[in-house]
């Protein structure tokens, strides 16, 4: 493969990628407007105070999923002179929003919840019963979020990207928050008051979890954490069959968004011209690209070895 051909297959996969990233945003913001009209006022009306809790975290959701909407229209910019490997970095911006907001919004369905289940405890509140409808209007949003969730976690795997990941993380927490909703409801029609406003407290301590993982996986990425142990197993078998190499001597890899660049100082033989040196770091550039996936650029440092010195499994 051409190193001309594989910049266009780069660029025509940045593309899906980018189509594909959008779509989840775009239907996850579609549904959860729905969702969270229907569940805030089904909430008020069937007097179940875990709907409510639950059509408030919807409202949440609608609110970030714009924010990520926008970071995420923004990390498919191409790149420029202030940003030489593109604006990818931006996904996990994006991701740091979504745990922020989902820590936010388990944090106040928790202290609502308590409040409720401390009020009816009290009888400073009138203990209603709740509504058939607000059950069905539970169920429907479980089922709505594991369609959710599951096209999101496919795309998040296919495009590897930060903020879609966090988005399907979200909807897994929603399918626990809309369950715990219809918990505490079943248990409202047995009699079992308090449960509506327990459940949703045990579930506001699920999704603040949740929101700190998103937070602790993007902000590694923007500290360029990489799976160094990896990258450099796989370096040296690719290269295990480009004989000019004498030593591979030093790795450094790096992320940006989803992508890596990866700077690498070989030893070639002395003897051999620049332009050889030139050829030699060509074909490794062009190998490691072609057999690291989401590897975009290979900067290759040689420099003359004698024969004898160093092996290509030494470091």
């Amino acid at each position: 493969m051409s190193t001309e051909i594989l910049k266009i297959d780069k660029k025509t996969d940045s593309k899906s990628r980018q189509r594909d990233a959008e779509s989840v945003v775009n239907v996850g913001l579609f549904f959860n407007a729905i969702l969270a009209f229907v569940k805030v006022f089904s909430g008020i009306l069937g007097h179940s105070q875990g709907l409510l809790a639950d059509g408030i975290n919807s409202v949440s959701d609608v609110i970030y999923f714009v924010v990520v909407r926008i970071f995420v229209r923004l990390s498919g910019k191409p790149a420029d002179s202030e940003h030489p490997y593109g604006h990818h970095q931006l996904e996990s911006i994006a991701a740091l929003v979504v745990g922020a907001f989902v820590i936010t919004t388990g944090a106040a369905i928790f202290w609502d919840s308590v409040n409720s289940a401390f009020a009816l405890f009290m009888g400073t509140v009138p203990q209603l019963k709740v509504r058939m409808f607000a059950l069905i209007v539970a169920f429907v949003t479980i089922i709505t979020k594991i369609f959710l969730m599951l096209h999101a976690n496919r795309i998040s795997q296919k495009t590897r990207n930060l903020a879609i990941k966090a988005l399907a993380r979200d909807h897994r927490n929603d399918i626990f928050a809309s369950t715990g909703a219809a918990i505490g409801i079943l248990l409202n029609m047995l009699g079992i008051t308090w449960g509506d406003p327990v459940a949703g407290a045990v579930v506001a301590v699920i999704v603040a979890k949740t929101g700190m993982d998103i937070l602790r996986e993007a902000s590694s990425d923007l500290m360029d954490n990489v799976p160094t142990k990896e990258i450099t197993t796989q370096i040296h078998e690719l290269l295990d069959d480009v004989t000019q190499i004498k030593s591979i001597e030093d790795i450094h890899a790096h992320r940006f968004g989803p992508y890596l660049v990866v700077n690498l100082t070989i030893g070639v033989d002395g003897n051999l011209s620049v332009k050889d040196g030139d050829r030699i770091a060509d074909t490794v550039e062009n190998t490691l690209i072609s057999g690291i996936e989401m590897l975009r650029k290979v900067y290759v440092h040689y420099h003359p070895v004698r024969i004898t010195e160093g092996n290509k499994g030494q470091e």
